[in-house]
Protein backbone atom coordinates (compact mmCIF):
# COMPACT_ATOMS: atom_id res chain seq x y z
CA UNK A 1 0.00 0.00 0.00
CA UNK A 2 2.82 2.38 0.86
CA UNK A 3 6.26 2.45 2.39
CA UNK A 4 8.30 4.36 4.92
CA UNK A 5 11.55 4.30 6.83
CA UNK A 6 12.34 3.83 10.52
CA UNK A 7 15.64 4.56 12.26
CA UNK A 8 15.95 1.81 14.88
CA UNK A 9 19.58 2.42 15.79
CA UNK A 10 18.66 3.57 19.31
CA UNK A 11 16.99 0.24 20.14
CA UNK A 12 19.03 -2.15 17.97
CA UNK A 13 22.77 -2.12 18.70
CA UNK A 14 23.44 -4.96 16.21
CA UNK A 15 21.73 -6.65 13.28
CA UNK A 16 20.45 -9.64 15.23
CA UNK A 17 18.59 -7.25 17.50
CA UNK A 18 17.43 -5.29 14.44
CA UNK A 19 15.69 -8.42 13.14
CA UNK A 20 13.89 -8.79 16.47
CA UNK A 21 12.71 -5.18 16.21
CA UNK A 22 11.56 -5.77 12.63
CA UNK A 23 9.56 -8.81 13.74
CA UNK A 24 7.95 -6.68 16.45
CA UNK A 25 7.00 -4.06 13.85
CA UNK A 26 5.40 -6.75 11.71
CA UNK A 27 3.43 -8.06 14.68
CA UNK A 28 2.25 -4.55 15.57
CA UNK A 29 1.10 -3.84 12.01
CA UNK A 30 -0.70 -7.17 11.78
CA UNK A 31 -2.38 -6.64 15.14
CA UNK A 32 -3.56 -3.13 14.27
CA UNK A 33 -4.59 -3.66 10.66
CA UNK A 34 -4.72 -7.42 9.96
CA UNK A 35 -2.28 -6.72 7.12
CA UNK A 36 1.17 -8.14 6.45
CA UNK A 37 4.21 -6.03 5.60
CA UNK A 38 7.62 -6.84 4.18
CA UNK A 39 10.66 -5.18 5.72
CA UNK A 40 14.24 -4.52 4.76
CA UNK A 41 16.87 -3.82 7.40
CA UNK A 42 20.10 -2.13 6.29
CA UNK A 43 22.51 0.68 7.00
CA UNK A 44 21.03 3.10 4.44
CA UNK A 45 17.76 3.89 2.72
CA UNK A 46 18.47 2.60 -0.78
CA UNK A 47 19.57 -0.85 0.45
CA UNK A 48 16.66 -1.08 2.89
CA UNK A 49 14.26 -0.21 0.05
CA UNK A 50 15.59 -2.95 -2.24
CA UNK A 51 15.71 -5.43 0.65
CA UNK A 52 12.09 -4.74 1.58
CA UNK A 53 10.99 -6.02 -1.84
CA UNK A 54 12.88 -9.31 -1.66
CA UNK A 55 10.49 -11.42 0.40
CA UNK A 56 6.98 -10.28 -0.33
CA UNK A 57 4.52 -10.68 1.19
CA UNK A 58 5.40 -10.57 4.85
CA UNK A 59 9.13 -11.31 4.77
CA UNK A 60 12.15 -9.71 6.42
CA UNK A 61 15.52 -9.26 4.68
CA UNK A 62 18.51 -8.14 6.75
CA UNK A 63 21.63 -6.79 5.03
CA UNK A 64 24.45 -6.37 7.60
CA UNK A 65 26.81 -3.41 7.35
CA UNK A 66 29.61 -4.11 4.90
CA UNK A 67 27.45 -6.42 2.77
CA UNK A 68 25.49 -3.71 0.94
CA UNK A 69 27.33 -3.83 -2.41
CA UNK A 70 27.42 -7.64 -2.48
CA UNK A 71 23.69 -7.80 -1.75
CA UNK A 72 22.81 -5.36 -4.54
CA UNK A 73 25.27 -6.67 -7.14
CA UNK A 74 23.22 -9.52 -8.73
CA UNK A 75 19.99 -7.56 -9.19
CA UNK A 76 18.95 -5.98 -12.52
CA UNK A 77 19.87 -2.30 -12.65
CA UNK A 78 16.18 -1.37 -13.04
CA UNK A 79 15.58 -2.41 -9.42
CA UNK A 80 17.92 0.31 -8.17
CA UNK A 81 15.89 3.37 -7.09
CA UNK A 82 16.60 6.23 -9.48
CA UNK A 83 17.28 4.09 -12.58
CA UNK A 84 14.53 4.91 -15.08
CA UNK A 85 13.76 3.36 -18.47
CA UNK A 86 16.15 5.62 -20.39
CA UNK A 87 19.05 5.01 -18.01
CA UNK A 88 18.35 1.28 -18.14
CA UNK A 89 18.37 1.41 -21.95
CA UNK A 90 21.72 3.23 -22.09
CA UNK A 91 23.29 0.84 -19.60
CA UNK A 92 21.93 -2.23 -21.37
CA UNK A 93 23.35 -1.02 -24.70
CA UNK A 94 26.77 -0.94 -23.02
CA UNK A 95 26.33 -4.42 -21.55
CA UNK A 96 25.60 -3.17 -18.03
CA UNK A 97 22.67 -5.30 -16.91
CA UNK A 98 23.25 -5.79 -13.18
CA UNK A 99 23.78 -3.44 -10.26
CA UNK A 100 27.26 -4.81 -9.62
CA UNK A 101 28.31 -3.88 -13.15
CA UNK A 102 27.03 -0.33 -12.62
CA UNK A 103 28.94 -0.16 -9.34
CA UNK A 104 32.17 -1.17 -11.12
CA UNK A 105 32.00 1.44 -13.91
CA UNK A 106 35.06 3.66 -14.23
CA UNK A 107 34.68 7.43 -14.08
CA UNK A 108 35.15 7.63 -17.84
CA UNK A 109 32.57 4.98 -18.70
CA UNK A 110 30.14 6.46 -16.21
CA UNK A 111 30.49 9.95 -17.70
CA UNK A 112 29.85 8.53 -21.17
CA UNK A 113 26.77 6.50 -20.21
CA UNK A 114 25.18 8.62 -17.48
CA UNK A 115 26.71 12.10 -17.57
CA UNK A 116 26.47 14.56 -14.73
CA UNK A 117 25.54 14.20 -11.10
CA UNK A 118 22.86 11.59 -11.72
CA UNK A 119 25.47 9.07 -12.91
CA UNK A 120 27.63 9.51 -9.82
CA UNK A 121 24.55 9.31 -7.63
CA UNK A 122 23.43 6.01 -9.19
CA UNK A 123 26.92 4.48 -9.01
CA UNK A 124 27.10 5.39 -5.32
CA UNK A 125 23.74 3.73 -4.74
CA UNK A 126 24.89 0.65 -6.67
CA UNK A 127 27.82 0.47 -4.26
CA UNK A 128 25.45 0.67 -1.29
CA UNK A 129 26.33 4.29 -0.52
CA UNK A 130 23.35 6.48 0.34
CA UNK A 131 23.95 9.30 2.85
CA UNK A 132 20.37 10.60 2.79
CA UNK A 133 19.08 11.05 6.35
CA UNK A 134 15.61 10.14 7.47
CA UNK A 135 13.28 13.11 7.38
CA UNK A 136 10.11 13.96 9.18
CA UNK A 137 7.02 13.62 6.98
CA UNK A 138 6.14 16.88 5.26
CA UNK A 139 3.17 18.12 3.34
CA UNK A 140 3.11 17.72 -0.41
CA UNK A 141 5.37 20.30 -2.02
CA UNK A 142 5.57 21.88 -5.43
CA UNK A 143 8.86 22.04 -7.33
CA UNK A 144 8.93 24.55 -10.16
CA UNK A 145 11.27 24.95 -13.09
CA UNK A 146 10.27 28.01 -15.10
CA UNK A 147 12.03 29.96 -17.82
CA UNK A 148 11.28 33.22 -19.59
CA UNK A 149 12.86 33.46 -23.03
CA UNK A 150 14.54 36.65 -24.32
CA UNK A 151 12.20 36.44 -27.31
CA UNK A 152 8.80 34.81 -27.60
CA UNK A 153 9.00 31.22 -28.80
CA UNK A 154 6.14 29.80 -30.83
CA UNK A 155 7.84 26.82 -32.50
CA UNK A 156 6.34 23.70 -30.94
CA UNK A 157 9.40 21.49 -31.42
CA UNK A 158 11.63 24.07 -29.75
CA UNK A 159 9.20 24.28 -26.84
CA UNK A 160 9.24 20.48 -26.58
CA UNK A 161 13.05 20.50 -26.48
CA UNK A 162 13.02 23.12 -23.72
CA UNK A 163 10.46 21.15 -21.70
CA UNK A 164 12.50 17.96 -21.96
CA UNK A 165 15.64 19.79 -20.85
CA UNK A 166 13.82 21.30 -17.87
CA UNK A 167 12.35 17.89 -17.01
CA UNK A 168 15.80 16.27 -16.96
CA UNK A 169 17.05 18.99 -14.62
CA UNK A 170 14.01 18.45 -12.40
CA UNK A 171 14.61 14.68 -12.35
CA UNK A 172 18.15 15.21 -11.02
CA UNK A 173 16.70 17.25 -8.15
CA UNK A 174 14.12 14.53 -7.41
CA UNK A 175 16.75 11.79 -7.41
CA UNK A 176 19.12 13.73 -5.16
CA UNK A 177 16.38 14.46 -2.64
CA UNK A 178 14.81 11.00 -2.79
CA UNK A 179 11.49 12.41 -3.93
CA UNK A 180 9.01 11.50 -6.65
CA UNK A 181 6.41 13.50 -8.55
CA UNK A 182 2.76 12.55 -8.88
CA UNK A 183 1.38 15.66 -10.56
CA UNK A 184 2.99 17.23 -13.64
CA UNK A 185 1.92 20.71 -14.72
CA UNK A 186 2.88 22.70 -17.80
CA UNK A 187 2.31 26.46 -17.63
CA UNK A 188 2.30 28.58 -20.77
CA UNK A 189 2.48 32.40 -20.84
CA UNK A 190 1.34 34.22 -23.98
CA UNK A 191 2.58 37.59 -25.30
CA UNK A 192 -0.45 39.30 -23.74
CA UNK A 193 0.69 37.83 -20.36
CA UNK A 194 -2.29 35.51 -20.11
CA UNK A 195 -1.41 32.16 -18.58
CA UNK A 196 -2.72 28.74 -19.48
CA UNK A 197 -1.77 25.63 -17.51
CA UNK A 198 -2.59 21.95 -17.85
CA UNK A 199 -1.94 19.22 -15.28
CA UNK A 200 -2.06 15.46 -15.00
CA UNK A 201 -1.91 13.37 -11.82
CA UNK A 202 -0.50 9.85 -11.85
CA UNK A 203 -1.50 6.87 -9.74
CA UNK A 204 2.13 6.39 -8.67
CA UNK A 205 5.03 8.78 -8.30
CA UNK A 206 7.92 8.91 -10.76
CA UNK A 207 11.33 10.56 -11.01
CA UNK A 208 12.27 9.70 -14.59
CA UNK A 209 13.17 12.81 -16.54
CA UNK A 210 12.25 11.39 -19.94
CA UNK A 211 8.78 10.38 -18.77
CA UNK A 212 8.19 13.71 -17.02
CA UNK A 213 9.33 15.50 -20.19
CA UNK A 214 6.94 13.53 -22.37
CA UNK A 215 4.03 14.24 -20.03
CA UNK A 216 4.94 17.94 -20.03
CA UNK A 217 5.02 17.98 -23.85
CA UNK A 218 1.62 16.30 -24.04
CA UNK A 219 0.23 18.91 -21.65
CA UNK A 220 1.72 21.71 -23.74
CA UNK A 221 0.02 20.29 -26.83
CA UNK A 222 -3.28 20.23 -24.96
CA UNK A 223 -2.89 23.85 -23.88
CA UNK A 224 -2.07 24.96 -27.42
CA UNK A 225 -5.02 23.05 -28.84
CA UNK A 226 -7.35 24.73 -26.37
CA UNK A 227 -6.14 28.23 -27.19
Amino acid sequence: MDEGYLDIGAVAPDYSRARVVAEAVQAAVRGATSLSCSLGVASCKVVAKVASDRKKPGGITVVPAGREAAFLAPFPVRLLPGVGPKAEERLAAAGVAHVGELAALSDGDLARLLPGKIGRLLRDRAQGIDPRPLEEPVANISIRNEETFPRDVSDREQLHDELRRMARRLAVHLAESGQVARTVTTKLRYPDFSIRSRSTTLTAGLADGERIGQLACDLLDRALADR
